[in-house]
């Protein structure tokens, strides 16, 4: 009676899991627990990394991830060090670069811009790897760059070997994503006012939209219990343009941000032509920056149009030359989106080559107001109900 109460403790005993992974004898000394792991699963690991330096150190691993990380096809590689020219030697280039099918007129609007584009040449460009001595003298040339962290090389300026991201990818042979990220956009703008571009190119520049605004207050820094006396709903003006938008410069504003935007976005795609044709399993490429000012986009068949097809350059200002474009402006003095964030003089403007199909102009609704990530998507979106202004430009 007093036996039947007792529990059996047999019951608790349970027969040793089969030798696995997991299973492996702690005793056994030099046993490397990736062995275990099949190159597929790895390659996955080694795809959600994707960035080019971590993936570097995974190079010095050991010779099976050494073997391994160049078959990887998801890369990001993120520029982390500006080198510049003496100030006085970057504007005497600045003013040479310039010069092209732009006017006078823009070589002073824009000006600001040449250094940057002229930096990004040297980043796309051939490896060059200054002395230490050079990387600040006045005849040095500016160029981005991506630190290297292979301890054996000689550390240079910084504390690290630079090289261009052409040279990093010569490793990677089966690369099909590619993201690029600059530190920085090239446009340079008070902190108080947006700008945002995205741009798609083929050979040439398929699409872009730009969407700015003079001033952004977002909802952590104005009071929701005050009054809007701007504000002016859709119903109230149905999207029509003010009359002091073209007497007070703001019409000549939007056209320098889309021209500036226009030019960043063509010299993005210039310095891109090495690494577009070296690496021919690119399915899609993406240059960005860390500010998340500039976007540049390419897919499958844009990539290989750009292969076979030749594009039109300007050598003289280092950028794809940009057709003529038929331009659409959306405008609202004041725009108020859900999440409180308040845009004064908001404006969007789409531009598309003049020579493209007019059967494309009914799937612009949804490129447009896909073009931005939130909140500033869902300002896209209001903004393309209001009344369409049409624009022409010239190529240059």
């Amino acid at each position: 009676m007093m036996s039947s109460l007792l529990p059996d403790l047999t019951t608790r005993i349970y027969p040793e899991p089969p030798c696995s992974f997991l299973s492996v004898p702690t005793e056994v000394e030099g046993v490397d627990r990736f062995d275990h792991l099949p190159d597929s699963l790895l390659l996955l690991i080694f795809n959600r990394i994707g960035d080019v330096k971590a993936l570097g150190r995974c190079c010095a691993v050991s010779r099976r991830f050494h073997s391994l990380v160049p078959r990887v096809e998801n890369v990001v590689v993120r520029v982390d060090c500006v080198i510049s020219d003496d100030d006085s030697s970057s504007a005497a280039g600045s003013s040479d670069k310039s010069r092209g099918p732009i006017s006078s007129l823009f070589r002073i609007v824009f000006g600001g811009i040449v250094k940057s584009i002229q930096a990004l040449g040297q980043f796309f460009g051939p490896k060059r790897l200054p002395s230490s001595s050079s990387l600040y003298s006045p005849s040095s040339s500016s160029s981005l760059s991506v630190g290297n962290v292979d301890g054996d090389d000689v550390e240079q300026g910084c504390g690290v070997t630079h090289h261009s991201p052409t040279q990093v990818l010569k490793n990677f042979n089966e690369v099909r994503f590619l993201k690029i990220e600059l530190p920085s956009g090239e446009l340079g703008i008070e902190d108080d006012v947006l700008l945002r571009w995205r741009a798609d190119f083929g050979s040439t520049l398929d699409n872009c939209v730009m969407l700015g605004a003079s001033s952004v207050i977002y909802p952590d820094k104005s009071s929701s219990n005050q009054p809007n006396p701007d504000a002016i709903s859709v119903n109230d003006d149905n999207g029509s343009i003010p009359e002091s938008f073209y007497t007070n410069g703001g019409l000549k504003l939007r056209v320098v941000w889309t021209i500036s935007s226009l030019i960043a976005a063509s010299a993005r795609h210039y310095l891109l032509q090495p690494i577009i044709s070296e690496h021919r399993t690119l399915d899609s490429l993406v240059l960005t920056d860390a500010d998340g000012q500039g976007v540049l986009c390419m897919n499958r068949e844009q990539l290989e149009e750009l292969r076979v097809k030749p594009l039109s350059a300007s050598s003289a200002s280092k950028r794809t030359l940009v057709p003529a474009l038929n331009m659409r402006l959306w405008y609202a003095p004041y725009l108020e989106l859900p999440d409180g964030t308040v845009l004064k003089g908001a404006t969007l403007v789409a531009t598309r080559p003049s020579d493209q199909s007019v059967q494309r102009e009914v799937t612009d609704g949804l490129w447009v107001s896909s073009a931005f990530e939130e909140p500033f998507g869902t300002a896209a979106k209001m903004l393309v109900k209001r009344r369409t202004y049409c624009l022409e430009m010239n190529s240059f």
